[in-house]
């Protein structure tokens, strides 16, 4: 394929899981007030009432809840399409692993997701509700900062642990090696604390080492995953350069 081919393959795809999130997110509009339900239980109870300081910053909320179920619900189709528009690189016998890719890629982005949202946000949002209640601060929190806070923090859990099957698919691709990756456990442990200092909204240590402490395994999941393509590969090749009799 020529580089117009290549980019007028990813528009297509792009247009293919642009499609699917919308189809998937009036579906997640649907369930999006239950979902806000769900989303608002981390709160401490006197913050019983959240507010929106704008005409349309309830709906608004409720439409960005409706976005990114619509994510979660569509991820095997933007997966599949990931899949679909790397193949042409891939040797042939690698080509059947479409399926377990795009399974444990949607599987793994829901468990980010659900360790973001039940485990790590909890504690992010107990620690930043009672900064500051000694001085006799009290936080009026708005329905739209919220929404946005939990959103974003889950969607970054939800990405980052994609790292095994991105892992395992630049092993299959060539790009990198299980020998390289090991070599180098060291700079992606401090990469991953990095990370975790960047997308965690708390500067306690607690919070950042939960997420810190997931990638670092994950990590350590992508390197067991690439010498298992690594040792494919080898036998791959090895048969093709055997003669037959």
């Amino acid at each position: 394929m020529t580089m117009v081919e290549h980019l007028e393959e990813l528009r297509r795809r792009l247009i293919i899981v642009v499609a699917a999130i919308g189809i998937a997110a009036i579906a997640g509009f649907i369930v999006s007030g239950p979902a806000i339900d769900l989303l608002r239980a981390p709160l401490p109870d006197q913050y019983d009432t959240i507010y929106f300081n704008s005409l349309g910053g309830a709906f608004t909320a409720q439409l960005k809840v409706a976005g990114f179920i619509g994510v979660a619900i569509a991820m095997p189709v933007i997966l599949w399409n990931v899949w679909a528009f790397v193949a042409p690189g891939l040797h042939k016998h690698e080509r059947k692993y479409a399926a377990p890719f795009v399974i444990i890629g949607s599987l793994l982005f829901i468990a980010g997701g659900a360790f973001a949202i039940f485990v790590v946000v909890p504690f992010a949002i107990q620690f930043l509700v009672s900064f500051g209640q000694d001085q006799g601060l009290k936080a009026m929190i708005t329905v739209s900062s919220y929404v946005d806070f939990i959103l974003k923090f889950t969607l970054a859990f939800g990405v980052v642990f994609e790292m095994p099957v991105v892992i395992t698919l630049l092993s299959m691709l060539g790009i990198v090696t299980p020998q390289f990756l090991s070599k180098n456990r060291k700079y992606a442990i401090l990469i991953n604390f990095i990370i975790a200092a960047v997308l965690t909204p708390t500067p306690d240590v607690v919070n950042q080492s939960l997420m810190a402490g997931p990638l670092c395994v994950l990590y350590e999941v992508g390197i067991i995953c690439s010498r298992v393509v690594g040792r494919k590969k080898a036998k791959a090749a090895a048969m093709a350069l055997e003669v037959p009799k």
